[in-house]
C-alpha cells in the first residue's frame, strides 16, 4: 500500500510539474506559434535533470533493457512490443481526430479492432499484414499541427526530452491510466530496441545534452509534419547536430 501511495504521489507531482510548464508556455502568447529566440530558458535545470536521467538509465533502465533484448527470446519480445503498440492506437485515433485527419483516425481504430481480436489481444500485428499501416500520433503532435509552438524546452525526470506543449499532452496521458501505461510501455520497448544506438549517439557527441535536445526538437517537428518538414530528421543522428562531425 505504501509503494502504491508513493507511486501515486510521484505521478501527481510530475503531472503538476508538467502542467505548470504547460501554463508557462501558454503565457508566452503568440510567440508560441513561432520559433522562440531562446528555446531553452531553463538550460541550467535541464542539464541537472539530464545528468540525473543519464545516471538512472545506466543504473536502472539499461539493465532492464538488456534483459529484454538479450534474455527474452525474440518471439516474446515481438509479442510484448505488439501488445504495447496496440494499446496506443486509441491515443493515435483521438489525436488524429483533433487534427482533422479522419483517414489516420480510421486506420488506428481499424488496427486496434483487428489486432485486439484476430491479433489475439494485440500480441500479433495482423493489421499490418492486412496492409493497414500504423502512423502513431499523440496529443503533443495534435497541438503542434494546430499551430501551437514548442514552448520552452524541458527535460522531465525519467521521461527525458520534452517541451511545454508536449508535456501538457503527457499530463493528459498520465491522468488516463490505460493510455499512460500503454504509452510508457511502448516507449520502454522502443528504448530497449534502440538503447545501444542512443548510447553511442551520446558518447560520440561533443555535448550530449545539446545533441539530444537538437535531435529531439528536429524529430518532433518531423513527426508533426508527418515526415514532410523539409529537412528535419526522423531519427537521432549526431551528424545533424551543430558542432558534431
Amino acid at each position: 500500500m505504501k509503494t502504491q501511495s508513493n507511486a501515486r504521489l510521484m505521478k501527481t507531482g510530475l503531472s503538476a510539474f508538467c502542467a505548470a510548464l504547460f501554463a508557462l508556455g501558454l503565457a508566452t502568447g503568440p510567440s508560441w506559434a513561432e520559433e522562440p529566440e531562446d528555446k531553452d530558458p531553463f538550460e541550467g535545470l535541464n542539464r541537472m535533470m539530464f545528468g540525473f536521467n543519464q545516471g538512472a538509465r545506466a543504473l536502472v533502465v539499461d539493465p532492464f533493457a538488456d534483459f529484454f533484448t538479450k534474455v527474452l527470446p525474440p518471439p516474446v519480445q515481438e509479442v510484448v512490443g505488439n501488445a504495447a503498440s496496440n494499446l496506443t492506437e486509441p491515443l493515435t485515433a483521438v489525436s488524429s481526430v483533433l487534427q482533422g485527419d479522419s483517414e489516420n483516425a480510421g486506420a488506428a481504430v481499424e488496427r486496434f479492432l483487428v489486432n485486439s481480436t484476430v491479433g489475439l489481444a494485440g500480441t500479433q500485428d495482423r493489421a499490418t499484414e492486412m496492409g493497414i499501416v500504423a502512423r502513431p500520433e499523440d496529443l503533443g503532435q495534435a497541438a503542434g499541427a494546430s499551430g501551437v509552438g514548442d514552448g520552452p524546452y524541458i527535460v522531465l525526470p525519467l521521461i527525458g526530452p520534452s517541451n511545454a506543449r508536449d508535456a501538457g499532452g503527457e499530463v493528459v496521458n498520465m491522468l488516463v491510466n490505460p493510455l499512460a501505461l500503454a504509452h510508457t510501455a511502448d516507449g520502454a520497448v522502443t528504448y530497449a530496441n534502440n538503447k545501444d544506438q542512443l548510447n553511442t549517439f551520446s558518447r560520440t557527441s561533443l555535448d550530449p545534452y545539446v545533441a539530444e535536445r537538437e535531435a529531439y526538437l528536429q524529430n518532433r517537428r518531423n513527426m508533426i509534419a508527418n515526415g514532410k518538414s523539409g529537412g528535419a530528421v526522423a531519427e537521432y543522428d549526431p551528424s545533424d547536430v551543430p558542432g558534431n562531425d
